[in-house]
């Protein structure tokens, strides 16, 4: 499969002075700075709230986008809003929705179905809106790529304000392709002052609703009700969690604790999850999956519908319903996956970049399959898949670092009918003769090298089982929420004897190990893995190196440290 490679970070620094600065513990300094924390930085890290947020206004276009659309809503001017059928589409047109109505706007909403629309803007949604007499198109999530489709509202004399946050597209020359919209705001454009470009759609609309609210007299106090919502879309979009990110789902995750929204409360409590205790897991892994399942399976309106249903009874139905359809998008995916794999194997192990056909797979779980087949390979994967339209195939993408997918696919341009996404992901429609053209173009043009197609396992520091105290495993919770861009701390330990091992579990998937390292302090110690090849793994040898976070394993009363193992070498 994939080929890995453990490396401990060097980074240099007076860590006991910072601990002292900053009231914390030496490793706890090692590892933000691992994560690239400057020492100017650490305070907002560690405290920081949304009053650190920059100023909304640097976003290019926005003051902007508020004046026409505070204009639209003092003249009853019909707005539709167009997001995306992805949860941060969902949560940018709930944000925007809610705030343009609390704001007196006449708005309404329409997505794209997955299948029948495909991603952003179409033609359809254009039309459409047309016929029902909009006055103003207001995109979220999308609308960068539209280039045709907005010129096409445009001559109907719509207006059209767009807020997303992809990639820009580019000419064969390197001129910025931007639509003929209103006002565009999207952090990726040139000319854009704010100063950190990761932010999701949700943080780009949220931040519109502040500047409207501002405007319109509307307090505060009800913007921050938005924030679970920004929240969301940032950990379910796998955002960035640095900077202004990691503030917004600081923030957020506390604030879910208080919503008033009937349908997040009904998703939570189905889902077993304590509102007050909510983490980037929960939303990344149970929540957000739930979101999306609507618009992959059904409608992305379901999601929507459920965040905007007030009554409690029907938005627990409408939860009951989501967390239904994300039970058959787990299998569906599972199916994918072996089947991916199995393809892979077959037929293109000496490919450095994956791109897999599924005829039997339904496009809505492509995006997750590649992801899958990502992780597995440590290569940039796409998935490709049945279109509507029998001569069509629609596919999507995951990628590595050092692997920009968006501008792989802008090389390709000439086989592809239509694209748009990140340096981290992408989708994409073409002929079904391109497809292996594709692929041999992709791999043509990679330029891949040994090193980024090796999985780099970075680890913190070494950590003897005497240091890994109830206290630090207290502190470490300062550095949540973890995430892409925060992951969580990883410790490594070199020459730890096996004392005892176990395998239990009705599917023999957790080993139960006692550890001594080679101080000779002892350690409980589990791994969550198939318990039968782990043991053939180790056969006699008792002598492991180990990657490992602590936890407190609280058993009938008894509280202990515990390691997690996350790796290991005999």
């Amino acid at each position: 499969m994939k080929k890995t490679q453990w490396m401990i970070y060097t980074k240099r620094a007076d860590f006991k002075l910072l601990a002292a600065r900053f009231s914390v513990s030496p490793v706890l300094a090692r590892i933000m700075t691992n994560r690239g924390v400057g020492e100017d930085e650490m305070d907002s890290y560690l405290h920081g709230t949304l009053s650190e947020l920059p100023d909304p206004l640097l976003l290019k276009d926005l003051e902007k986008a508020v004046r026409i659309l505070l204009e639209k809503c003092r003249e009853g001017k019909r707005i539709r809003i167009i997001g995306d059928y992805d949860i941060d589409g969902i949560c940018s047109t709930y944000i925007l929705l809610t705030g343009l109505k609390r704001a007196g706007a006449r708005a309404d909403y329409d997505i794209p179905d997955r299948v029948k629309d495909g991603y952003g803007l179409n033609m359809n949604l254009i039309e459409k809106a047309h016929a029902d007499g909009t006055d103003t198109i207001l995109t979220c999530d999308n609308g960068i790529a539209a280039i045709d489709e907005i010129r096409a509202a445009k001559e109907y004399g719509m207006t059209v304000v767009v807020t997303d946050h992809h990639e820009v597209g580019h000419d064969a020359s390197g001129v910025e392709k931007l639509p003929s919209a209103d006002a565009v705001v999207d952090p990726k454009q040139e000319g854009c002052r704010y100063p950190f470009d990761g932010i999701c759609g949700a943080v780009v609309a949220f931040y519109l609703i502040r500047v409207l609210y501002r405007a319109a007299g509307i307090p505060e106090a009800e913007w921050e009700e938005l924030l679970p919502f920004a929240t969301i879309a940032t950990v379910g979009d796998v955002m960035s969690l640095k900077h202004e990110n990691r503030i917004i789902v600081k923030e957020g995750l506390k604030s879910i604790a208080h919503t008033r929204n009937e349908g997040l409360k009904k998703l939570i409590a189905l889902c077993g999850l304590d509102p007050g205790h909510m983490t980037a897991y929960s939303i990344g892994f149970v929540i957000g999956p739930c979101l999306n399942a609507g618009g992959r399976l059904e409608s992305a309106k379901v999601g929507l519908g459920m965040l905007l249903e007030t009554d409690p009874d029907r938005a627990e139905r409408a939860a009951l319903h989501l967390k239904e359809l994300n039970d058959e998008r787990k299998e569906m995916t599972n199916r994918g996956v072996r089947a991916a794999v199995a393809e892979v194997d077959r037929a293109m192990p000496d490919r450095n970049v994956l791109v897999v056909y599924l005829p039997d797979c339904h496009e809505s779980v492509a995006g997750i399959i590649a992801g899958k087949l990502r992780e597995a390979y440590h290569k940039p994967s796409i998935v490709l898949t049945d279109s509507a339209a029998e001569e069509w195939l629609k596919g999507s993408g995951r990628s590595i670092e050092g692997y920009h997918m968006f501008r792989a696919l802008e090389e390709a341009e000439d086989l592809l009918v239509k694209f748009g996404g990140h340096p981290m992901a992408a989708g994409l429609t073409l002929k079904r003769e391109n497809a292996e053209a594709l692929a041999e173009r992709l791999n043509a043009n990679a330029r891949l090298t040994e090193d980024q197609l090796t999985e780099k396992i970075w680890i913190d520091t070494e950590l003897p089982f005497s240091h890994a105290t109830k206290r630090l495993i207290n502190e470490l919770e300062l550095l949540e929420p973890f995430g892409q861009g925060n992951e969580k701390p990883l410790f490594g330990l070199r020459g730890v004897h096996v004392r005892s091992v176990r395998v239990l579990g009705r599917n023999r998937n957790v080993v139960k190990l006692m550890l001594a390292d080679r101080e000779g302090t002892f350690m409980e110690a589990v791994a969550f893995t198939d318990g039968d090849a782990f043991l053939q793994e180790m056969g006699d040898r008792r002598v492991m190196s180990i990657l490992y976070y602590p936890k407190i394993d609280d058993y009938m009363g008894r509280s202990s440290v515990q390691a997690v193992l996350k790796g290991w070498k005999f």
